[in-house]
């Protein structure tokens, strides 16, 4: 079966029957590859049973779920990194500005009693 737009491209179906007719049947596929694992399961004339089809769809769920757990780890990490990232800098300019206001404070309250102490002494001395 060839394309009818154009005879010398193949259709899917002849890249994959060819290869499922040639591959011996086997549990494993070492590849991961969805054709590659189609080859091995199907039997000489290309077909695959219900039960072969069954084993495949729940191959592929656990390939997909042991590379999602795989990435798992490393994303998770980098949100909540993230996320405390932001956290911390809001707390860091938090405590900036209530360390400002509290120096600015401390610096009026300075500097009024160093004059009070001042205008003391000169009273006295008068």
């Amino acid at each position: 079966m060839t394309n009818p737009g154009n005879s010398s491209i193949p259709v899917l179906t002849e890249i994959i029957f060819p290869a499922m007719a040639v591959a011996e049947s086997s549990d494993t596929n070492p590849t991961g590859n969805v054709v590659d694992s189609i080859a091995v399961i199907a039997d000489d004339t290309g077909k695959i049973s219900d039960e072969q089809w069954q084993r495949l769809e729940q191959s592929m769920h656990e390939n997909v779920l042991r590379q999602v757990l795989a990435r798992v780890d490393f994303v998770l990490e980098h949100r909540v990194r993230d996320s405390l990232a932001d956290v911390l800098q809001t707390a860091v300019d938090t405590l900036a500005i209530e360390i400002r206001a509290g120096l600015r404070k401390t610096m009026e309250e300075v500097v009024t009693r160093a004059i009070t102490q001042e205008i003391s002494k000169v009273k006295v001395s008068k």
